[in-house]
């Protein structure tokens, strides 16, 4: 079963972040919920391993794992094996905030979702990262992802603040040295694996909430 929280590890490897995604979806393609947190905890590694520059993020998405982990822990830990079968359980007991009424703030469903627009900015920015030369801006390529993905959810003042922090990112080389895989045709080849994975991942998560009318969530 899932326990707390492990963001900061100096022995971190970005391949744990590809075997977890490797196991995140069953034969019949449910999101394995464990198997998911588990994935998110290698990415904040990844994320605290530049410093703090990313923490705006790292830290909700801390919080927000937490709340699931709980939730696998809870007497009803077994509606929470999948991702489906979290959401089918959440809205048959009116446990999801659907009518914006402020109730069920931590439902599984609602924090699951910060956690799915998220994934999609770590996405867009490790496919670019793969496909990048050793000279690009890291600075653009992740304002770039951010812009497509979560700047939408962000008020100006976050959106703002995320701006200046991707400003004063390190280069490719940096980046790649943190994830801790080997020289960087490695990197690419580690990053050509995870970042379809992910996608699969994201993509069957996108469409479940789509189809329950789940993606506005507030």
């Amino acid at each position: 079963m899932a326990d707390s929280v492990a963001s900061d590890d100096p022995k971190f490897c970005f391949e744990e972040v590809l075997s977890t995604f490797k196991v995140c979806l069953s034969e019949d393609k449910a999101v394995i919920l464990e198997n998911y947190v588990s994935g998110w905890r290698g990415l904040i590694k990844f994320l605290n391993s530049l410093g703090s520059v990313f923490s705006f993020i790292s830290k909700d998405a801390i919080n927000k794992i937490q709340i699931l982990v709980n939730l696998l822990k809870e007497d009803t830990h077994s509606h929470y094996m999948t991702v489906q079968s979290m959401v089918r359980y959440e809205l048959d007991n009116s446990l999801v905030d659907i009518d914006k009424r402020g109730s069920h703030p931590e439902s599984g469903t609602r924090t699951l979702l910060r956690l799915h627009r998220a994934l999609r900015w770590l996405e867009l920015f490790l496919e670019r990262l793969r496909i990048s030369s050793e000279d690009s801006k890291t600075s653009v390529m992740c304002a770039d992802a951010y812009n497509e993905s979560l700047a939408h959810y962000h008020p100006w003042v976050v959106r703002k603040a995320a701006g200046l922090a991707f400003c004063v990112l390190p280069g490719r080389p940096a980046f790649f040295e943190v994830m801790n895989v080997g020289p960087p045709e490695k990197v690419v080849a580690v990053l050509g694996e995870a970042v379809p994975l992910i996608s699969e991942v994201y993509q069957i998560t996108e469409e479940l909430y789509a189809k329950n009318n789940l993606l506005n969530l507030p």
